[in-house]
């Protein structure tokens, strides 16, 4: 009754229901490698199959020598050390297919679980901090391959290794199972002990490799401010810190398995004890034969270990719903929606001559945290238009270019993508475009560069990209004048973040890799902020004079550039308002 009444509460509060949750998730996972699963299971019951048949050869390998029976002595000795050397050849076996089908499994779904968290809803997936995304893609992941490799083989194996061994005794000597099964109820009281506090432990140990990853990842990244700041010391106090955290959190654990590692050894001997005194008893008393009593004390030990391996899967299984909750958490985000994209491919290639453009009605937006950004804001930009978004730091102007991007979604207001440059409206019956990200191409702010070649940094862009057209672009972007002069030239390795060249160079590489896409609708955000204003101007008259009729939307503090533009957009007081020239005019001499 107290069981069940404990149930119902779980079943109430929710953790019963989650549990569930967590493993049927674990199941979708574990039903595509269910023939890995059965291969493995399959050699793993082999060799416990021949290790029976090695413990049976063994006792009546006993009996031959103790009973002086010369003639069988050989053939045994032969037979025995046969099952041994196959007893040897399915252990080498089963660790090979473990190794490979673990490996593979693992890189599946790793691959999986990589591909969800890219295509995650990104307003929703910046709640987490990249460490902690990086800890649960690496360990949860790792975590929910072995389990589903290892799971249920092993709690069949186990199942089948402590029944086998259990017929066994009970044939030969039913009085030897109650000495063998001494440690039973201790296991089951121990395992209901521990579950919650394993759950716990798991629970605290994902949060405190996060916490360590997270801190490792941004001090190596911010490396050149914590040297600029002379922070070289508040981070070393800062990771002493956490190194004490962790090590309280692995000495918590540890006490924790060294009790439970005394409790179930002390048991151990002393059913092993038992055992032997009881082997020993019924050899003196001629119940049984040495090699009987050998044979006992081989499956005592075989029971004791099996119902320990099946006790031990609770723990097991609580680390793994544990790790399936945490993956649970990002896959289970909302997902953007790429299943426009060979329309939209269509779509741009029947209306490259024309371009394309961009018109925003009464959009609305408000961040997750309750910030209000945009409350009926307006927006447009035509091919072979310039136009610029202006206004202080904050008041969104990056946030509108997400919105642009779809890396946000609008709570109101309607966003249209359509072929030429007319001043379209909502109900003028245009055939509009699909809302896809493939008619951008984006510049952000800051250092967007990897590690590698210059060409390799622009393919990725445009993988069959030829080093003529990388010429091209960078020539166009004002980069090609120290590109050239590299040793390398477009083939010089670039260290992480771009490391090696300056930030107004890097800027350039990066736009150089924008107009590289031939995207139609070119976004810059403050990405002309290191050039000096005569490079800024070349940049943009660059971009504009090309034959392609591309839509340009650039974010600036520099009002020296608006000359340039179409239009100027003013974010200000939640709306997105087009500047007069006088208003123009007037910001260009107040700069």
């Amino acid at each position: 009754m107290e069981f069940l009444k404990k149930f119902i509460n779980k079943w109430i509060d929710g953790s019963i229901e989650k549990v569930f949750e967590e493993f049927k998730w674990i199941y979708l996972y574990a039903k595509k490698y269910w023939m890995a699963m059965v291969l493995y299971t399959v050699i793993g019951l082999l060799g416990i199959l021949v290790s029976f048949g090695s413990s049976l050869v063994s006792r009546d390998l006993i009996d031959i020598i103790t009973g002086h029976q010369a003639g069988e002595v050989v053939k045994y000795f032969a037979i025995t050390i046969g099952l041994a050397v196959g007893s040897m050849f399915f252990n080498q076996i089963t660790n090979y297919l473990y190794m490979l089908i673990s490996l593979k499994v693992d890189n599946e779904i790793r691959s999986e679980i990589f591909e969800k968290i890219l295509i995650t809803d990104w307003e929703s997936i910046t709640e987490y901090h990249s460490g902690d995304l990086l800890t649960r893609w690496s360990s949860d992941t790792s975590n929910i391959s072995d389990g589903v490799l290892n799971y249920i083989p092993n709690a069949i194996m186990y199942t089948f290794k402590f029944i086998g061994s259990l017929a066994i005794v009970l044939y030969y000597d039913p009085t030897f199972a109650i000495f063998a099964l001494l440690s039973a109820p201790v296991s089951l009281i121990m395992s209901k002990t521990l579950m919650k506090r394993m759950r716990n432990n798991n629970d605290r140990s994902a949060r405190m490799n996060a916490k360590m990853s997270g801190f490792n990842q941004e001090t190596f990244v911010n490396i050149q401010t914590i040297k600029a700041f002379d922070l070289v010391g508040l981070y070393g106090r800062y990771l002493k810190q956490l190194q004490q955290e962790y090590l309280d959190m692995k000495v918590d654990f540890q006490k924790l398995s060294i009790k439970t590692s005394l409790l179930m050894t002390s048991i151990g001997m002393v059913v092993s004890y038992a055992c032997y005194g009881w082997g020993i008893y019924r050899v003196f008393s001629g119940a049984i034969s040495y090699g009987t009593m050998t044979l006992f004390l081989s499956m005592s030990g075989n029971l004791t270990g099996a119902l320990n391996s099946l006790v031990s899967l609770v723990p097991g299984a609580i680390s793994l719903t544990t790790s399936a909750r945490r993956l649970m958490d990002i896959v289970e985000m909302p997902q953007e929606d790429y299943s426009k994209r060979s329309e939209a491919e269509a779509y741009e290639e029947a209306h490259r001559s024309e371009g394309i453009s961009l018109k925003l009605e009464h959009i609305d937006y408000t961040y997750h945290t309750g910030t209000e950004v945009f409350r009926g804001a307006n927006f447009e930009a035509h091919p072979h238009e310039i136009v610029a978004l202006v206004g202080p730091s904050g008041e969104g102007k990056t946030t509108l270019l997400r919105l642009i991007l779809a890396l946000l979604k609008p709570q109101a207001g309607e966003k249209y993508l359509y072929a030429g440059n007319k001043k379209a409206s909502s109900d003028e019956g245009i055939e509009l475009a699909p809302f896809s990200r493939q008619f951008f191409a984006y510049v952000p702010q800051g250092n967007t560069m990897f590690s590698g070649t210059i060409a390799e940094n622009l393919r990725k862009v445009k993988e069959d990209a030829t080093d003529e057209e990388i010429v091209e672009v960078l020539k166009e972007a004002c980069a090609w004048e120290f590109v050239e002069k590299l040793p390398d030239g477009i083939y010089t390795k670039l260290h992480e973040r771009g490391g090696g060249l300056s930030e107004g160079q890097n800027q350039r590489l990066s736009i150089a890799r924008a107009l590289l896409r031939k995207a139609p609708v070119l976004l810059l955000d403050e990405a002309t902020s290191a050039l000096d204003v005569e490079t800024e101007r070349r940049v943009l008259k660059n971009i504009m004079s090309d034959t392609y009729p591309r839509t340009c939307i650039v974010t600036t503090h520099r009002p020296t550039v608006l000359t340039m533009c179409s239009r100027v957009y003013s974010i200000r007081s939640l709306r997105c308002e087009v500047l007069t020239q006088d208003e123009i005019n007037q910001r260009i001499l107040d700069f």
